[in-house]
């Protein structure tokens, strides 16, 4: 089996994805038309690896094994699968698809990074639509473990496995969803929470900072633990869901009915990202976000010394 893997577009999500491929023994083709592009690699990698769980080799190493192109088809030549995170312009990406299959071997994955075009409409020019999967990671995928595997309605279920087995020989965590669903399954949750967290800032109820530190401070502690539906499992007692929602359930469904989407208009964008950048700062994003994915890696490693405790 080939070890190279080509990486479509080397924005956020493409270099850290190439550095994850590097950082587990991959060769990596770099594709991307912007003239910066080795610099930009040599520049990045080095920063992302040491936040690569486990990873404790030489980063400078990593870049031997990294080839920079502009050339989308020599990409593609003899590689194992193609990770894919161009502009989410569905054109382009039909385009690039319906390139990417003829240009690729036979049995290489092709895997989309997009974060809600669904592969019936990536796969809408291609000779054989089934070989296209979305692969969409939270972000920063060299450090977050999900991989959120969307098939085409036509793919085979050895092409599925194929494309799981990838994932967890990176370690990590593919869920194949069941259905093509618009904007998946974790961006659908996030944005939900995020227009209740504008409503109430809006509101006036708090700010921005003294609303992270509530979520910090319960759901995120107990959604790293437990999901939404096993936590009010058990928060039901020994009678489980049922009877929570028996008891609970109206008052729930009360509080959808009243709640409203917040609307992002001008002013609103205006206001938000001005308490955002007073509360949260508006310099230094590489220590920012570094100090985001340590914190991450540590609630990771906690979770991983509790497993079949």
């Amino acid at each position: 089996m080939s070890r190279t893997i080509a990486v479509v577009g080397a924005g956020v999500i493409g270099l850290s994805w190439t550095t994850l491929f590097l950082a587990k023994g991959f060769r990596v083709r770099l594709c991307d038309p912007r003239p910066d592009l080795a610099e930009v690699a040599a520049t990045a990698i080095p920063e992302l690896a040491p936040t690569v769980p486990g990873f404790t080799g030489d980063a400078a190493e990593l870049l031997t094994r990294l080839e920079c192109t502009a050339d989308t088809l020599h990409a593609v030549r003899d590689v194992h699968a193609v990770q894919e995170n161009g502009p989410e312009n569905l054109e382009f990406k039909q385009d690039l698809f319906a390139a990417l299959e003829k240009a690729a071997p036979p049995e290489a994955l092709l895997l989309s990074s997009t974060s809600g075009l669904v592969p019936t409409l990536l796969g809408a020019s291609m000779t054989d639509p089934g070989r296209v999967l979305v692969g969409h990671p939270f972000n920063p995928p060299h450090v977050l473990p999900l991989v959120e595997l969307v098939p085409h309605p036509t793919s085979t279920p050895e092409l599925i496995d194929r494309a799981a087995g990838f994932y967890r020989e990176l370690g990590k965590v593919p869920v194949t969803l069941r259905a093509e669903s618009r904007g998946f399954v974790a961006n659908r949750l996030q944005g939900a929470l995020f227009a209740e967290a504008v409503t109430l800032v809006q509101d006036g109820v708090v700010t921005p900072a003294e609303l992270d530190l509530i979520v910090r401070n319960s759901l995120g502690i107990r959604w790293a633990a437990v999901g939404p539906f096993e936590a009010l499992h058990l928060g039901g007692g020994p009678g489980g869901l049922r009877h929570l929602l028996t008891h609970l359930g109206p008052g729930m469904a009360r509080g959808w009915a009243q709640r409203r989407t917040p609307t992002l208009d001008e002013s609103t964008v205006d206001t938000l990202s001005a308490a955002a950048d007073h509360d949260f700062g508006s310099t230094d994003y590489p220590g920012r976000t570094r100090r985001r994915d340590d914190r991450q890696l540590a609630i990771l490693a906690a979770l991983n010394s509790t497993e079949g405790a």
